[in-house]
């Protein structure tokens, strides 16, 4: 968990998505910070285990809703973090994601119009699809395939900050966006496909480590902790800091790199195989985080192998039963 920072008066604050990986994070720190929390989540990807130590506390209440369909109620802030991330479960149900990306953004700036609360928007890098500008900085507009089966994430999300920001000039709205790079960590789904909780749970099985293609494309890796510091620093900018503003670690690993280093903190002895590229697979992804640096005055503190370290404690009890899936 955060530590408590006391940066702002104590919030009513919404959280959609709130039982999902970052989610369940972000619900634990304002809690900490001393805020109200409404947890709302629908349970396609997210796990009740994730939020269950909190569901005690006097401040945080867990709802089960589908953002999708309206929502009434009386919040100061809302984070919108609603939205299947990984590949497998995005494409598992690619009209559903597309939905919940727009008009979920459409159900949550409504609400936020109607009881004038400022709203947060976790958008992703996945806006820049396969770039061709290296490292990607906020001005650039993206390469990304409209029709390809990534599409319903990448689009989605492009679409809902499209709204965002019609909202912010038509209806004057406090609104808040941010593009989240490879994040990590504990909760993690070990079925999420996802390339740091795949290249674990393979080491910890003693299984084959697949990385696609020749393993040379790149990407950022952020631990969790320092990513959600980072949305709390943005909710807490003044009005006119909207974003969008990147979230992530400026620092490039190829996927050999990576899958030898969980090799290297596991200990384990899986060999290294390869498997052919899925369709649209960005060769690069990298932050430039100048702007989270000047205006948030925030950039990534925890290592790599730190990070790494306490994610395969986190997965190895997982998987030996200690914790409930999610927890």
């Amino acid at each position: 968990m955060l530590p408590a920072t006391k940066l702002v008066p104590a919030r009513r604050i919404l959280v959609t998505g709130g039982c999902g990986f970052l989610g369940s994070h972000l619900c634990e720190m304002l809690i900490a910070e001393g805020h109200d929390v409404l947890c709302v989540d629908n349970y396609f990807t997210g796990s009740r285990a994730n939020v269950a130590h909190l569901l005690s506390h006097p401040r945080f209440e867990l709802l089960r809703h589908d953002i999708t369909f309206p929502l009434y109620v009386e919040v100061d802030e809302i984070y919108n973090l609603a939205c299947p991330a990984s590949p497998i479960h995005y494409q598992y149900d690619p009209v559903q994601t597309t939905k919940t990306s727009v008009i979920g953004a459409i159900n949550m700036l409504g609400l936020g119009k109607r009881v004038k609360a400022k709203v947060f928007q976790a958008s992703t890098s996945e806006v820049y699809g396969d770039p061709s500008v290296h490292p990607q900085e906020e001005s650039y507009w993206g390469n990304v395939n409209p029709i390809g089966i990534r599409s319903c994430y990448d689009e989605g999300k492009r679409c809902a900050e499209t709204l965002f920001f019609d909202y912010r000039r038509q209806h004057d709205m406090e609104i808040k966006v941010v593009r989240i790079f490879n994040t990590y960590g504990p909760r993690m789904r070990p079925d999420d496909g996802r390339v740091v909780s795949n290249f674990i749970v393979q080491a910890l099985q003693g299984q084959d480590i697949t990385i696609y293609g020749d393993g040379s494309q790149t990407r950022s890796f952020c631990y969790v902790d320092d990513l959600i510091r980072g949305f709390y620093a943005m909710m807490n900018t003044g009005k006119d800091v909207t974003g969008p503003i990147n979230l992530g670690t400026p620092v490039e690993s190829t996927m050999i790199e990576l899958a030898t280093e969980i090799l290297s903190i596991t200990g384990a002895k899986s060999r290294i195989v390869h498997m052919p590229l899925p369709q649209d697979d960005p060769r690069q992804r990298l932050p430039d985080i100048g702007k989270a640096r000047a205006v948030l005055d925030w950039e990534p503190r925890v290592e790599m192998r730190t990070g790494l370290t306490r994610t395969v404690e986190y997965f190895d009890k997982l998987l030996k039963g200690e914790l409930a899936s999610g927890a």
